[in-house]
């Protein structure tokens, strides 16, 4: 799976794959028709006590992400579901965020990607095992 991340208001592209609104609320200004998202799973975003809390404070990022990881993990059903959605193929996690760099689309991106690669591993291992 090859994921990439990118501002919503930026034109959608061929090489975008499957785009996926990463955000809780819908993004300002923004036609649906004209946003081209073939996917949208709120629950996927961090809580608003944790977006609020987060206000794009680049000294809370650490524990932005450790706390966001963490409502992933205690959220194993849409975090499942989501996995299944998104496939294998290429994909491009959308977010609105004016903060390019540290917003929770590319702590997504951090956590699917450590998450896919465990998965496999394990799948292989047990594999390996049979």
């Amino acid at each position: 799976m090859k994921i990439k991340v990118k501002r919503v208001y930026e034109p959608p592209s061929p090489s975008d794959g499957q785009r996926i609104l990463v955000d809780r609320l819908w993004p300002r200004g923004i036609a649906k028709a004209a946003a081209k998202i073939d996917l949208w799973i709120k629950e996927i975003a961090p809580s608003n006590a944790l977006r609020k809390w987060y206000a794009h404070d680049p000294q809370k990022w650490p524990e932005f992400k450790r706390k966001y990881f963490a409502e992933l993990e205690a959220n194993d059903e849409v975090l499942k579901s989501f996995l299944a959605q998104i496939g294998k193929g290429e994909v491009t996690f959308l977010f609105s965020s004016k903060e390019t760099r540290l917003n929770n689309a590319f702590a997504l991106k951090e956590y699917v990607e450590q998450h896919h690669t465990t998965n496999t591993r394990k799948k292989t291992s047990a594999g390996a095992l049979s």
